[in-house]
């Protein structure tokens, strides 16, 4: 198998680990499961000699190389007629209202699938490139199984204006989200900094002070629901960091309903529920061209709205 070459040397924490698990401490590029596939393919060796087991343990200062094949990412993007719910467009920059469980620029496993090739069915050449061939137009991201407002850019100019504005922390972003426990304040602040968690690198966690980027959410208690040991909660975004309202919120002791990563023990009625409930539900911003204040609402999604009406 051609690829790149990855050496990891046991650190004394990662001594008595799993193999499978130590490597994907050290390995973000590929999740634990391709891990594992890799390591029965025997590419993988430990001090020298290959391994078809992912379950073996690993010694302090042991040496363990993984051949890593290329991500199959395709070279552009191709359009792809795919409807857009569309709350704001003009001929600068659209906003689009994101469906749950779209992912929104092409990836490994999703090429022709994504917001991204809906937009270029939809706008054609009226892009912006900044992002590049994979991204283009693309300012800001949501995750996959969060709905709601995103911002898209069709010229180069408006790109530049909108990603300062994100630098800047000017734009107004808040979400509505659904998270356990009976949040106790009406009102709240996280202020803690996250980082890419050390002990599983597809997850984001807080950092310790002084590490990680620096992140704030405000946070207000919008309705508790008392029989499912639930609260309605709006977050507005100071900073835009990674997965930063499940983390923070989490971080909290009030993880966001249906989120596997950040609340996977966490069991209620809801239990069949795919992915957080989080929509981008406001998304206020300068415009541009014309310096007018532009702020769009996206309507909470049905499966949002139906679990509502089952709590109350």
């Amino acid at each position: 198998m051609s690829g790149m070459r990855h050496t990891i040397r046991v650190t004394p924490g990662e001594a008595g680990e799993r193999l499978d698990r130590v490597l994907s401490l050290h390995v973000d590029s590929h999740s634990r499961t391709a891990l594992n596939r890799l390591i029965r393919e025997g590419q993988v060796t430990v001090d020298g000699e290959t391994v078809v087991k992912p379950g073996i343990t690993v010694a302090e200062q042991a040496v363990i190389e993984v051949v890593l094949p290329e991500p199959a990412l395709p070279e552009t993007a191709e359009p792809a007629d795919i409807p857009l719910d569309i709350l704001y467009e003009d001929d600068d920059l659209m906003v689009i209202n994101k469906p749950k469980g779209m992912v929104v620029h092409p990836a490994a496993g999703h090429k022709n699938d994504t917001l991204v090739n809906a937009v270029l069915f939809h706008a054609g050449d009226s892009l912006s490139g900044i992002g590049g061939v994979l991204r283009p137009g693309i300012v800001h991201r949501i995750d996959k199984d969060t709905t709601g407002a995103l911002l898209v850019c069709k010229n180069d100019t408006a790109h530049l204006s909108l990603s300062a504005q994100l630098k800047a922390h000017s734009i107004e972003r808040v979400y509505t989200a659904i998270v356990h426990g009976l949040v106790g304040a009406d009102d709240g602040t996280v202020e803690k900094p996250i980082a890419r968690s050390t002990r599983d690198r597809k997850k984001m966690a807080v950092a310790p002070p002084g590490k990680g980027k620096h992140a704030v959410t405000h946070y207000h208690v919008e309705e508790r629901f008392e029989k499912d040991r639930l609260t309605l909660v709006t977050c507005r975004l100071e900073t835009g960091r990674t997965h930063q309202i499940r983390v923070h919120m989490a971080s909290a002791g009030h993880p966001l309903l249906g989120d596997s990563v950040y609340a996977p023990k966490r069991k209620s009625r809801f239990a069949g529920l795919e992915g957080q409930c989080l929509h981008a539900g406001v998304l206020g911003f300068t415009h541009p061209r014309t310096g007018e204040r532009i702020r769009v609402e996206a309507p909470l999604p049905e499966y949002f709205v139906r679990l509502l009406r089952s709590m109350q």
